[in-house]
């Protein structure tokens, strides 16, 4: 056999056997300033696997993002989110085994923690009056006034496609955030999974309802990852396994403490 079709063969079968990512169920609820909580169950039948995806999907002109700090490790996700009323959140970013933040933090327009440059944390989310961005470091100007930041990564998704070289053995739960067209912003978390795999079931599946994903920052994840998101009647909430250091609230703009 010519040594092309050998090779043409090999990629054939490697591609039909890594498999792409279908959406088995998609169900969604309404919840206050237009908010969505969306919940997805996906499979992969070439690695014969399944993977369950979290989102609260919203609107940057109805609602905006704050950070908030959990300095003394005193609360978790729900109990914060409760107290301060906001509409949905998930785990925020790194932090040293002395519970300091790694990278760029900011809240309430104060900046926390200074930018820093490394390998894995190569991008910023941040909100300011204009609206909710995620930012490559590069981009990321601290001249702008933005009221809250967290540095993360890595990048998931870029310029609309899965960015590719991430780490593919260690499966582990995952946060993320992600925006798309219209000013649409989701936070969202997923059951156990290598980065591989969640990069390329938000660049290459229309996951969220109506957000076609251009950019996709990974938070800290692992027995870090958590969600959290409002309903009229008990919260849907996925509890962190370990306090973590700061999180990231959904709130309506123009909303208080």
């Amino acid at each position: 056999m010519p040594k092309l079709r050998v090779a043409v063969l090999f990629l054939a079968v490697a591609t039909t056997a890594h498999g792409n990512w279908t959406i088995l169920s998609a169900d969604s609820e309404a919840g206050g300033a237009g908010i969505v909580h969306q919940h997805v169950i996906l499979e992969n039948a070439g690695i014969n696997d399944r993977a369950v995806v979290d989102l609260a999907i919203f609107s940057a002109k109805s609602c905006t993002l704050r950070v908030i700090q959990n300095e003394d490790g005193a609360s978790d996700l729900a109990e914060v989110m409760t107290r301060r009323k906001c509409l949905a959140g998930i785990n925020g970013g790194y932090f040293s085994p002395d519970f300091a933040p790694i990278g760029l933090l900011i809240t309430d327009g104060k900046v926390v923690a200074p930018l820093q440059r490394a390998r894995l944390i190569t991008g910023v989310l941040s909100a300011s009056a204009r609206g909710v961005q995620i930012a490559r470091i590069r981009e990321f100007s601290q001249q702008r006034k933005v009221s809250a930041a967290v540095q993360c990564g890595p990048f998931l998704v870029d310029l609309g496609r899965s960015v590719r070289g991430l780490e593919a053995t260690r499966s582990a739960r995952r946060t993320f955030a992600a925006i798309g067209g219209s000013d649409r912003v989701a936070l969202g978390v997923c059951s156990e999974i290598t980065l591989t795999e969640l990069a390329k079931i938000l660049g290459t599946t229309q996951i969220a309802d109506r957000v076609k994903i251009s950019r996709a920052l990974n938070f800290d994840g692992g027995s870090s990852s958590a969600f959290w998101f409002a309903r009229d009647s008990a919260a849907f909430s996925i509890p962190e396994q370990k306090i973590v250091r700061d999180f990231v609230a959904v709130v309506p703009r123009g909303s208080g403490d």
